[in-house]
Parts: structure tokens; C-alpha cells; sequence
């Protein structure tokens, strides 16, 4: 402890040395990025260092967001300053971070959906669903298979898939003797990514809004979602990463510390490391169905079929309601002419507000769950509000690692860390190279910032009119809009400070760090093929019907020739 002090102390000396002694313009990160330059990389740099060194992601979050609020109240060597005022700003940025109607609704969201998990397994239902999967999920391999459909099944929202896979399949994978590890990473690998690139879910309204602002800046007037639909097959690390997970089932094979994980899953039927610390609470994995209840599969999939359909009619509802009250004429005409038209369906998910749709249908599942238990006469009213609370509870620390990784966000966005790294990054390009390079910087400022969404609306705007300054073909443009989707989403799905990442970890019951460490080794090489057997053939011209199919074989034999058995 002593040691960590130290070095705690002689990082703020540090800084307080090197900082140029200007004020710093919070609300400028522009500003901020060109007074700071190199020095904006310390905070996140600080909390994914600490949280691979302590694994003690809160802590790692908290000292990352304090070095950001020190940096930006310290003027020059005024370090009483900067712990004082570093401290009043960390406090106010949870505080903003809770204010935020999205956050707060997304916080909401991971607790109402505990309390409904909870009632589920106290019902019996998750134990009724495990028993029943399990007759079709025999193996190891027959598990994970199921829970990869189960993934591409919750299309529409990450958050939805995060949040509902790993609850439903978690006993399933660890009767197979499944590691928590692989199960965190095939829900997080099928979450973010399929979200992308799927035709109608919560992303794509925010994906072609910045298509569509990107294309008028050049000139272009065309369908901003048809161009949408033609990046698809140039997400390659989205179509990649799915493609390895059925790889590494088909051939029950893995490597790196996944390989360690399973190992040591399948051998000792330990399904975390001795030293881990899942994310998720005692009050969560000792919830037990109560005695002499008859476990029924009505009883988780009532409550969970609602949470579904609620989601899916709270997505069109909430955004037809935002559209009809809006000023876009246009677009209220498609729903005049065609209320259920595809149109219509896609327009009304994209401007819903996720965060308040999944926090109502969660409401309405937990309720319909609560319900039931009476009725059957399972619990009694206050058994079954005391269950509803334990789940509740199970999932505080979720909330507070969502609120110290917004906090982290925000002290980012105002250091302008994004905008230093876009401009370190982006020199003189050669056109075949641009898609790669996006791709990277996509990565880096999304693995560094925790936000796809936030690396997507930073690079969109630099990227289209870079792309049609050095190739103004059409094709060209499409695959480095492409590139800029895929590699924000890629950063985010190995960053420990993003929301999706925490989620499935949530989800799993998994150690954050464990699952973090252990999909890193596997989306590395997903992105590296991705690059060298996708963007960089298609910026020479190679079309995409070559392209893919030989990055699916490079895949499948990286999987065959690299991974190690493991026992079925």
C-alpha cells in the first residue's frame, strides 16, 4: 500500500511539474488538447494501467477521473488547488453524470432488470430455462453455440443483449463447465457488434444521422441509410469477430489466457480464477429457486418474452412520439403514408431514447414477473418486493463503475484527449492506407475514451472529406465510413472503461479484468486480419466479394493452427 502511495504522489508531483501553467477552458477541449497536448492521455492511460496492475477497476476509475479533474483545476504548481478544486470536480461530474437523462436511464435500466433476474430465479424460472437448454446444450460446445444464437437474437440494443444472454445462459454454461471468461466474451462479442451492422436496432439512427451530416459537407445528397447498408460489408472486424467465436466452438480450441481459463474451467470446474472478484454481488449468484416450487420454463420466459416485446414496441412508440412532435415534415409523412412500413420501423428505433424504453420495459417484465409469483402463489407481496430489492441491490456496483467511467468520459471530452489524438494521428495519408489508419484511430480514441458513439461523431466529420479529397469515388468513401464505424466499435469492445465491457461482465458474473484481459488476446488478432486481410485489399481495389471470404479462411485456420484443445 505503501508503495502505491508513492507512486500516487509522484504522479501528481509529476504532473504538477510538467502541466503548463495555463488555466484550462473546461468547456474547450479543442483548447484544452493544444495547451495539454501529450498530457491528455494521462487519465485514461492512469485508469487502464491501474486496472490491470490493482484489478480494482473502481479504484482505477477514480484515480484516472481525480488525474483529469488535477490537471484541469492545478494552474502551474498550484497542486493545493488542484487537489481542493480536483476533488469538488469529481464530485460534480458524477453528479452531472447521474443528471444525464440517458445515463440515469441506463443506471435505472441495470437495476430494475436485477430485480427482475432475482424474482426469475427465486421463481425457478432460471433454473427451469437452464434444465431445458441443457437437454439441447449437452456440451461445452452445444452451450456456447447457444448462447451465440441467443446473441444474435437480441439484435436491436447491446445494452438489451448485455444485460439479458448472460442472466438466461449463465447456468447453462456453467454446468458445461464453461469459463465465466468465455462466456463474457462471446455475450460482449455479440453484442456491440451485431448492434452495428444489424438493419434496424438502437445504433442505426445515430450512424446514418452522422453518414448523413458527413455526405452534405462534400456535397453528396443521396440516401444517407442506403450508403449504410453498403458499409455492411466492410465492417469486417463486426462480421470477423463472429465469425472467430464459431470458430473457436466449431474446433474447441482456444489460446492465450482464454486457453488458461477453459483449461482450468473444464479440468477443476473452477469457472473463475481463485483471486477474481465477479461483477456482481453474493446477493445475485446465492439467489436459489425457493423450496418446494416447481420450477417452470413460463416462468422466466413470460417475464423475459415481455422485456422483449415491451423493448420493441417502447423503440417505436417513444420514437414515433419524438418524430411526430418534431419539425421534420418529411419524415412525419412516412408514417402518415406507411405507419408499419420498414422505413417507418427503422426511423421510429433510431429516434427512440434507448436508455428510458429499456428502463420501462424492465418495469413492465418485473412487474409481469411479480405478477406471476403472486398469483401462483410462489411468494407472498412482501416476499416478493424483498426479492425484487435483493436483485436491485446485486447490481450497485454496476452503477457506480457506469458512473466513475462517464465521470472518466467527461474529464476526457473536456482535456480534448480526442482531438489530440485525431490530429497526432492523421498526416499525410497514402489512399490505400486512409481505411487502416481510420480503423486505428477509431481504435485508439475509442479503447481510450470507453465510446464508440463518441469516436463515431469525432471521426465521421474529418474522415468523409478526407476520404473524398484523395479518392472522390463513391466506393472509396463507403469503405472508409466503413472503417470509422467498425473501429470505434472495435476500441470499445476491448476498453475496461466502456459501458458495453462492464456490462457483459455484469451479465456474466465475470471478473471485469479477467474478461477484459482475456478478449483482448482474441479481438487483437480479429482487428490485425482485419486490417491486413480486409481494409488494406479493399483500399487497392480488391472488391468485397474476395475480400471477406478470405478473411473468414484466415480466421478459421488462425482458430485451427494457433489454438490449443480443450476438452469438450
Amino acid at each position: 500500500m505503501r508503495q502505491w502511495r508513492r507512486l500516487f504522489f509522484l504522479a501528481i508531483i509529476f504532473q504538477a511539474l510538467c502541466l503548463p501553467a495555463f488555466a484550462a477552458d473546461s468547456s474547450l477541449g479543442p483548447e484544452n488538447a493544444a495547451v495539454y497536448g501529450i498530457f491528455t492521455l494521462i487519465p485514461p492511460l492512469v485508469a487502464i494501467v491501474l486496472a490491470f496492475v490493482t484489478k480494482n477497476v473502481v479504484l482505477s476509475l477514480f484515480i484516472g477521473v481525480f488525474s483529469g479533474a488535477f490537471m484541469l483545476e492545478a494552474k502551474g504548481f498550484d497542486i493545493y488547488n488542484g487537489f481542493v478544486g480536483g476533488f469538488m470536480r469529481i464530485s460534480n461530474e458524477i453528479l452531472n453524470s447521474l443528471a444525464d437523462p440517458w445515463n440515469a436511464g441506463i443506471v435505472l435500466q441495470c437495476l430494475a432488470i436485477g430485480g427482475l433476474i432475482a424474482l426469475i430465479s427465486k421463481m425457478g424460472g432460471a433454473k427451469a430455462i437452464a434444465d431445458a437448454l441443457a437437454k439441447k446444450a449437452r456440451s461445452p460446445r452445444s452451450s456456447q453455440f447457444v448462447t451465440w444464437l441467443l446473441g444474435l437474437f437480441i439484435f436491436f440494443d447491446d445494452y438489451a443483449n448485455s444485460l439479458t444472454v448472460g442472466p438466461i445462459m449463465r447456468p447453462v454454461t456453467d454446468r458445461m463447465k464453461v469459463s465465466r471468461e468465455k462466456l463474457a466474451f462471446i455475450i460482449d462479442a455479440t453484442a456491440a457488434p451485431i448492434a452495428g451492422i444489424a438493419l434496424i436496432s438502437t445504433w442505426v439512427a445515430y450512424e446514418v444521422g452522422l453518414i448523413r451530416d458527413g455526405l452534405q459537407g462534400i456535397g453528396y445528397t443521396m440516401n444517407a441509410y442506403g450508403i449504410f447498408v453498403e458499409t455492411i460489408p466492410y465492417r469486417f472486424y463486426n462480421i470477423l469477430i463472429l465469425v472467430f467465436i464459431l470458430a473457436t466452438i466449431w474446433f474447441m480450441r482456444e489460446f492465450g489466457p482464454m486457453y488458461t481459463a477453459e483449461h482450468r474451467a473444464r479440468t477443476t470446474g473452477k469457472l473463475l480464477d481463485d483471486n477474481a472478484k465477479p461483477m456482481v454481488a453474493d446477493e445475485a449468484t446465492e439467489l436459489r429457486p425457493i423450496e418446494n416450487v416447481v420450477p417452470s420454463i413460463w416462468y422466466a420466459i413470460i417475464p423475459i418474452g415481455t422485456l422483449i416485446v415491451a423493448a420493441f414496441l417502447g423503440f417505436y412508440f417513444n420514437g414515433y412520439n419524438s418524430i411526430m412532435s418534431g419539425d421534420d415534415s418529411a419524415l412525419k409523412a412516412v408514417f402518415e403514408n406507411g405507419p408499419m412500413s420498414f422505413t417507418a420501423i427503422r426511423e421510429a428505433f433510431g429516434a427512440s431514447d434507448a436508455s428510458v424504453v429499456l428502463f420501462q420495459a424492465a418495469l413492465i417484465a418485473g412487474i409481469v414477473a411479480m405478477g406471476i409469483a403472486i398469483c401462483k402463489r410462489i411468494m407472498k407481496v412482501d416476499e416478493v418486493i424483498s426479492t425484487w430489492v435483493q436483485g436491485v441491490k446485486s447490481l450497485n456496483i454496476t452503477a457506480v463503475i457506469l458512473l466513475l467511467a462517464w465521470s472518466l468520459s467527461g474529464i476526457i471530452k473536456e482535456l480534448g484527449t480526442a482531438t489530440y489524438l485525431v490530429n497526432v494521428l492523421s498526416d499525410t495519408i497514402p489512399p490505400f492506407l486512409l481505411p487502416s489508419i481510420i480503423f486505428i484511430m477509431g481504435s485508439v480514441i475509442s479503447f481510450a475514451t470507453g465510446t464508440s458513439y463518441g469516436t463515431m461523431g469525432i471521426l465521421m466529420p474529418l474522415c468523409i472529406p478526407l476520404a473524398y479529397a484523395l479518392t472522390p469515388d463513391q466506393g472509396y468513401v463507403i469503405l472508409n465510413i466503413g472503417a470509422v464505424l467498425t473501429g470505434a466499435i472495435f476500441g470499445d469492445h476491448c476498453s475496461p472503461i466502456s459501458d458495453t465491457t462492464i456490462l457483459s461482465s455484469m451479465g456474466s458474473a465475470c471478473d471485469h479484468i479477467d474478461h477484459t484481459r482475456t478478449q483482448l488476446f482474441y479481438a487483437v488478432p480479429v482487428a490485425l486480419v482485419s486490417i491486413l486481410f480486409g481494409y488494406i485489399p479493399a483500399g487497392l481495389g480488391m472488391p468485397v466479394a474476395m475480400v471477406l471470404p478470405v478473411g473468414v479462411i484466415v480466421i478459421m485456420a488462425l482458430v485451427r493452427f494457433l489454438g490449443k484443445p480443450v476438452a469438450e
